[in-house]
């Protein structure tokens, strides 16, 4: 002997189904807030108003001659590898995990031999985004490169 299939049945079947559909929609929007790193900017509006400006800056820099290369040396610390920077450069490199996990870093690098710049702590584990200034005196060169 079979039961019938009952309008109860039918309720609880949908019910189940959209709860279903909507447990794993509010799963999926949760993991996605919270793996967000932060704001690429913070005025959308703003910084359209800039970009022919930043465009200009890049422009001169690339002017400048200058290049460089980051990467995570072999005692762990952050390393810079510059051609055509004058005597007297400042490297300063800005640290951010991509997604937002660690707190930011600020670094001034020291100045080694042959045009490299080495900071004088070790890097953090983990990957991580470099925005690197190189200034001498009112000239400017800025690269952004993530480092592994």
């Amino acid at each position: 002997m079979t039961k019938r299939f009952t309008g109860w049945h039918m309720t609880g079947i949908l019910v189940g189904g959209f709860g279903v559909v909507v447990a794993v929609n509010f799963m999926m929007a949760g993991l996605a807030v919270n793996s967000f790193g932060g704001v690429v900017v913070e005025n959308s509006y703003v910084a359209s108003q800039k970009f022919n400006g930043w465009l200009a800056a890049a422009e001169e820099a690339n002017e400048l001659g200058w290049s460089a290369r980051v990467a995570r040396n072999g005692a762990g610390h952050l390393e810079v590898q510059t051609e055509g920077t004058p005597e007297g450069t400042l490297a300063i490199a800005e640290l951010r995990h991509p997604l937002g996990r660690a707190e930011p870093l600020r670094w001034q690098l020291e100045a080694a031999d042959d045009g490299r710049f080495v900071s004088t702590a070790p890097l953090p584990e983990g990957r991580w985004l470099v925005r690197l200034t190189l200034a001498e005196g009112e000239q400017e060169y800025r690269i952004e490169r993530p480092v592994g």
